[in-house]
């Protein structure tokens, strides 16, 4: 099976959710589907079928989510020392040539990216012009609203 890059961050998260699923989603579910039983017909129980609907979704998100893992190369971006290139975990910071305008992205696996908090995933346009570059190189970018350039300011490995 070939492995998946995540950061620390990402697999704790993972692992959170994971705990979650067993100790609180899966006994909760279960609960649910016995209060149901106890109310006798299980073939007009709304309830019943709705507990086994939610019940297979657990399930099917805790295999999800165990298979994930166990197929993860977790990387503690920290603990990189690429001598200034970008790769997977840097914390690039990025000024856009036309207008001046600054952004930094961190380049994730495909659960963490979030580009609200400024989280890339790996795969994408922008992180695929930046993976192996250094600090003052400039990248073009094929985005959605045409070619953008962007000069690298600077690359952390946090």
């Amino acid at each position: 099976m070939a492995t998946i890059p995540i950061t620390k961050r990402g697999a704790e998260i993972l692992k959170a959710e994971l705990h979650k699923l067993k100790t609180v989603e899966r006994p909760s579910v279960i609960a649910a589907i016995s209060e149901a039983r106890a109310q006798g017909d299980l073939s007009e129980n709304a309830e019943y079928e709705s507990a086994k609907d939610r019940q297979g979704f657990i399930e099917g998100r805790i295999q999800e989510v165990e298979g994930k893992l166990s197929a993860a190369q977790v990387i503690d971006p920290s603990e990189l020392n690429a001598g200034g290139k970008v790769v997977f975990g840097a914390t690039v910071d990025l000024e856009e040539e036309e207008s001046g305008e600054r952004v930094k992205y961190q380049i994730v696996g495909e659960d963490e990216a979030d580009l609200k908090f400024g989280r890339v995933n790996i795969s994408s346009p922008i992180a695929r012009a930046l993976i192996g570059k250094e600090e003052g190189d400039t990248v073009e970018v094929r985005a959605p609203g045409g070619i953008k350039s962007y000069e690298i300011v600077a690359v952390q490995y946090i």
